[in-house]
């Protein structure tokens, strides 16, 4: 591979940010902070001890400042895992690609990237308003599948594909886990799980309105082979932090549970509980 890019493959604003983020080298830290919805990322900035960097681009929101004397930085990155291939690549972008010159910089930058998310439950025993802590996570979505030289496999992926029965979804799934290495900061998590990612919100998580879902049992299957719970992001991130070199982990609030019919009396006060106890254990 050329080191050099062409232009249409790393598309640059006028300004030289990146094309989606708008965003500079200098406009982030290390240490990232990944939220879905752009109106949390004010929500975990105010804790910050001053803000150096606003910035903004279709729902691509970013604060960069400071918390307890250290560089970090909250953006949001709206729905879904092909957000997440636009947030990832990006962000790789800006530190290990000499944007001026379009050439792989010598020297890797690895960042440590933490989802703040919320999450619904598929394992009738885990409580909502709780964090939950992602170890291992399958995606439904395909993505990983584009990129050359990914693979995972570990306990979790042989078992979960030795007995997942449905043949038509299954040459989409792969599968990643934490970097263990920031695992640490998280550790009394009331619990780690499992975590599958959809690629939609009705059907694929077994809602119905006017159409139908693929089976009923969907969600119970997914639990008997382990998963704990779901959402929308966590494959993407670790899948692509294993192959850009990064360090990633995902802390859910957990809102619903949807083998109990249960979703949390105050979605407001979960969020903001979530957001103060990553913010508490993040600096160390």
């Amino acid at each position: 591979m050329l080191n050099k890019l062409a232009a249409s493959e790393l598309v640059l604003n006028d300004d030289g940010s990146v094309y989606h983020l708008n965003l500079l080298p200098e406009d982030i830290a290390g240490k990232i902070m990944l939220v879905g919805d752009p109106d949390r990322v004010p929500k975990v900035s105010k804790y910050f001890d001053k803000i150096e960097i606003k910035k903004n681009k279709r729902e691509f929101y970013t604060h960069t400042g400071t918390l307890r004397g250290e560089r970090i930085t909250v953006m949001s990155t709206g729905i879904g895992t092909e957000n997440i291939d636009i947030v990832m690549n990006e962000l790789d972008a800006l530190v290990n690609i000499d944007l001026k010159n379009k050439e792989f910089k010598s020297e890797h930058t690895t960042l440590e990237l933490f989802r703040m998310g919320t999450c619904g439950s598929v394992n009738p025993d885990v409580e909502v308003d709780n964090m939950l802590v992602t170890e291992n996570v399958v995606g439904l979505d395909g993505l990983m599948h584009f990129y050359q030289d990914y693979e995972f496999e570990n306990e979790f992926s042989r078992n979960f594909m030795e007995k997942f029965p449905y043949e038509k979804i299954k040459p989409m799934l792969y599968f990643s886990d934490w970097s263990k290495e920031i695992g640490d900061y998280y550790k009394d998590a009331k619990y780690h799980g499992n975590t599958a990612t959809f690629p939609g919100f009705y059907a694929p998580q077994g809602r119905q309105l006017r159409l139908k879902a693929l089976d009923d049992q969907f969600l119970e299957t997914l639990n008997d082979l382990g998963v704990t719970n779901f959402e929308m992001e966590t494959s993407a991130i670790y899948g692509l932090s294993k192959l850009l070199g990064h360090k990633a982990i995902t802390v859910n609030s957990v809102i619903a549970n949807r083998r109990r019919g249960e979703f949390s009396a105050d979605h407001a006060a979960s969020e903001r509980n979530m957001i103060e106890w990553v913010l508490e254990r993040i600096i160390k």
